[in-house]
Formats: C-alpha cells, structure tokens, sequence
C-alpha cells in the first residue's frame, strides 16, 4: 500500500499541506468509504511521504552564490557577514560591510549602486535577512530611504561553516587517531548506565542531564568513527604511498608507528569493557534513552515546526543502534570495531615494510660504496695489468663464460650437498658443420599391417559407440538439451559442434558427419544447464530438430 501511495503521490504531484487537496486525494485514491481511524493514518502518510519529495526535490538556493559568475563579490560579503556572526554581531549595517571591502585592491572599483545591487541578490537568494534599521533615523528623508542591517540565515551560516572547513581540510583527508577517545566513550556509558534504576525502569536523572549525557557519548562516537575513517585514508593516499618510498620517511617511521601502537593498546584495553556494558544493557533502556533525550529537545523553546516525538524518538534509537552495531555487529557480519583494528595492524605492517626496504637499499648501497672504494685501492696498488687481470677474475668472476646445462636428474635434495660432490654429467656435443651427418645403420623392414589393423578396428569401434550414443540421444527426430542426462565430454563438444554449425547458417541448419540434416530452434528465453562429466554448462535454450531418415534418403 506504500509503493502504490508513493506512485500517486508523484502522479498528481500533491504539493501543498492543504485540507482539501489531500482530501482530495484520498477520495481519488479510493478511500473515502474507510473508517475514519484508517483516513487519519493515510493522511498522515500522505504528509510524511509530501514532506519527503518537498526535502529532497527542492533545490538548495542558498548555494547559488558558491558557483555564480560574480562568485567571488558574493563570498567576500558573506564571509565578512559570517566572521562578524561568529563575534556575537549578528546585525551589520551596509556601510560597515562596504567600508571593509574598499580596504581590498578588488573592491576599490565596486560603486555603492553596485553593492547594493549584491545585497539585493543574496536577500533574494535568502542568504541575508534584511531588517530595517528605524533607531538611527533623524529625518523622514532618511526614514523613506530604508535603512538596513543584515543577519545571515540559518542556511549560510551552515554554508560557510562548511565551506571553512573545506579550506582548512585542503587536498588530504585529515582526521586523527586519539587513543583517549574509548576511554571517554567508556566515561559516557558508564554515566549513563549509572543513572540507570534498572528495579524501577527509570532514571534518577532529568532529561536535560540525560540529554546532555547522550550528546557527549554520540559525540564522542561520531567523532572517533570520523577521524579514524580520514586518518586512515589520508595513510593509504596516493601522495603518502610516494612519500614513503623516499629517505625522508624513515625519520617519521618511528614516531608513526609509536603513535598508531598507542591507538591499537587503547583501543583492545577499552573496546571489551564498551562491548561488555553494550551487551549488558537492556532494550528497555535504550527505549526510555530515547524518550527522555525527544522529551527534552522538544521541550526547548523553538517558534519554527517542531518534528513529532515518535519520530524523534526513532532518529535517536537509529543512532544507537548504530553504535552497537559499530561495535558489536549485526547477526553474522563482523563489527566494524573490527574492521578498524585489522586496518590498524595492516598499516603498521604496511609502514614497517616501506621502511625495512628503504633500510635495506640504504644499507646495501652504503655497503658496496665502501667496498668498491677498498677494491679500487687493491687495484691501485697492483704493479702490473697481469695482476689487475687476476685480481678481476677473482673479484668479478670470469668474463665471456659458456654455460653447460645437461637434462640430467639429481641424486639429491639437500642443501649441505655441493656441486662438486655431485657425480658429472655426460653431454655429446656435435660439430657446427653442415656438411656433418650422423651415422646410420641401415635395418630390416619390419611388417606393422596387423598393428595398423589392430588400432583402426579400434578407433571403427570407439566411433561406432560415440555414434550409437549420439543415436539413443534423438528421442522422435529431436535431441532436446534440457532433457538430457548427464553427458561425455565427446557428446558435449559434439552436441557445441552441431550448434555452432547452425549458428553460422543463415537457415540455422546443419549436416552430422553422417550426413543427416538437422535445424535449431530456440523455445523459451530462460537458460538451461548442461550437466557434464566435467562440470555444468550455461546455455540458451535451445533443441535440434532432425530430419526422418526417410526423407534424409530421399
């Protein structure tokens, strides 16, 4: 019933929280016979299903000014509107804001007419609220020419909120391991349960305190959920990975992995303690959490609509059911508490192997400088080239050496063997010459007629069989493929053979290798299986229609 009340909401396109528009919607719909308890519900089903297209379909217009052409005239104005929101001003005269931008080289050109042209555009954009300003007003003349301050709106403020942290964020992901975050989660579930009178199902506490507990736990939660999701993606970018590769790394290794050792020791010292009061805790208790932190936030004064408390309720009890499951899991998928840790260790592993290869290039290239340069001392102290020559050949090995490789097996597996313990390998070696031809001793013919006999009556008879069994398989003229039995890998790749054999028909027809006609035909669009001795074989439906052998010989 809610997929069909979804569908002729977005097909009459009902808009308006109006009385008579969703009445007449409900009468169009077919419900207007129902008892009056069922009205009620669909019309609240109605709002909440309008209410959601209205949020989700409607665009954000407070952003406009973030991508306009004049993008940056209209930054400048809200930003300086916003630093001056975030002093507590929340009130600023177009003078004040005008005189600010004169003191930028890119406004000396920007005339009053100008600017407030802008002012105007970010109210119609509902960026600003404009507000008259009726205290300062010495004359009528001055009264008619309306005097403003602006307030930003709710919605930029959030927007420039956003658009800061962006800035400050630049190109790399951020975020932190803090290894005091479990034990202030611990802190902030303790406090909660606690307050909990578990003989009384109640709490010894207000909702303001409740509420104020609740937020300190979620926030804590969301922000090591956050953080450690940034840290350890900022660890597996592109532009960390090439760092890693230089010498430059190995001085912050060490402090790295200290720092993430101190997160993993936290983190396996807490997380039983939060897993165990996670499970001890009843449902109930999240139930009264939940209506106790909806109580009071709907108990704060506010002159704008305000949610219904069931579905507040149901937001909180939401987001504490993903903190359990965070870190206890759902059913048999594995929490993400885990998730977490084998990340941890796997990036400790990873940068502990970036630094033994960095180590070990570092330490083979110091080493062999020094052997090279003792080396060369050996040379320079060498009197004559024969000596040099000895030297080479005992440092560098032979020079223009031949490789003999024999195909010979070997008496054994053990490493303590050596080569020259090994008995030798004999390899005949021929002359390069081409008038070079070996010896040969001329034979007896040998009669192989009956052997030549012997294995052509056996191949008649094995295709004889693979015949007769391609036979049993026409049942009425037709081999229907979603019939059959299991099958040989011979009459499998037969059975492709005929197939393809049509395939490149344009009459989808073929012959057999004994001459008889037969056509494809496909009866349905589902796919079958073929069961063969080496496995199943995915394939369209399809059956092999044969002529009679009468009308073959005709």
């Amino acid at each position: 019933m809610i997929d069909y009340l979804t569908k002729k909401v977005s097909v009459y396109s009902v808009t308006e929280r109006k009385p008579g528009t969703v009445n007449f919607f409900v009468n169009k719909v077919g419900f207007q016979q129902n008892s009056a308890k069922l009205r009620e519900a669909l019309l609240i089903l109605i709002y909440e299903v309008i209410s959601m297209n209205e949020q989700l379909f409607k665009p954000i217009q407070e952003a406009t000014y973030l991508t306009v052409p004049n993008a940056w005239r209209y930054r400048s104005i809200l930003r300086y509107v916003y630093q001056q929101h975030e002093r507590l001003r929340h009130y600023i005269v177009l003078e004040e804001i005008f005189q600010h931008l004169q003191q930028d080289a890119h406004f000396r050109e920007l005339t009053e007419e100008q600017f407030q042209q802008d002012l105007d555009q970010l109210v119609a954009w509902k960026n600003l609220i404009p507000r008259q300003d009726t205290g300062r007003v010495s004359s009528i003349a001055e009264f008619k020419k309306r005097k403003f301050r602006y307030q930003l709106t709710p919605y930029t403020i959030e927007i420039e909120r956003m658009v800061l942290s962006l800035e400050q964020l630049g190109e790399g992901f951020g975020g932190s391991l803090e290894r005091t975050i479990f034990d202030r989660l611990l802190g902030n579930l303790k406090d909660l349960t606690q307050a909990w009178e578990a003989n009384e199902a109640i709490f010894h506490k207000t909702n303001e305190e409740m509420y104020l507990l609740w937020q300190d736990l979620y926030e804590n939660f969301h922000k090591l959920t956050d953080n450690a999701a940034d840290y350890l993606a900022h660890l597996h970018s592109e532009k960390v990975e090439e760092q890693m590769m230089t010498e430059a790394f190995l001085v912050y290794k060490e402090a790295l992995t200290e720092y993430l050792r101190n997160f993993m020791t936290s983190l396996q010292k807490t997380s039983f303690r939060i897993e165990g009061l996670l499970m001890e805790i009843p449902e109930l208790f999240s139930r009264k959490l939940t209506q106790c932190v909806a109580e009071y936030e709907l108990s704060i004064p506010r002159l704008d609509v305000r949610p219904p408390q069931e579905q507040l309720m149901e937001r909180f009890q939401t987001e504490w059911e993903s903190l359990r499951t965070w870190f206890l899991g759902d059913g048999g998928r594995e929490s993400d508490l885990i998730y977490l840790q084998n990340a941890t260790n796997e990036t400790i592993r990873r940068l502990t192997r970036f630094a033994q290869r960095l180590g070990e290039t570092h330490h083979n290239l110091r080493n062999r400088r020094l052997d090279y340069l003792h080396i060369s001392k050996w040379f320079a102290s060498l009197e004559t080239l024969q000596e040099a020559h000895e030297l080479s050949a005992c440092v560098f090995g032979v020079f223009h050496t031949r490789h003999l490789w024999v195909d010979s097996p070997k008496q054994t597996e053990s490493f303590e063997v050596e080569v020259w313990d090994e008995p030798p390998s004999e390899l005949q070696i021929r002359p390069k010459v081409r008038s070079y031809k070996e010896k040969s001793r001329p034979n007896a013919v040998v009669d192989q007629s009956e052997r030549r006999k012997a294995a052509l009556e056996a191949y008649l008879k094995e295709k004889e069989i693979e015949q007769q069994l391609l036979e049993n398989l026409i049942q009425d003229n037709r081999i229907v493929l979603r019939s059959l039995p299991e099958l040989t890998t011979f009459i499998r790749k037969t059975l492709l053979t005929w197939i393809s054999k049509c395939m490149a028909s344009p009459d989808r027809q073929g012959k057999t290798e004994t001459g008889r006609l037969f056509s494809l035909k496909r009866i349905s669009d589902r796919p079958i299986q073929l069961n063969c001795e080496d496995g199943l074989l995915e394939m369209p439906d399809y059956v092999l229609v044969f002529e009679k052998k009468a009308e073959a010989a005709r």
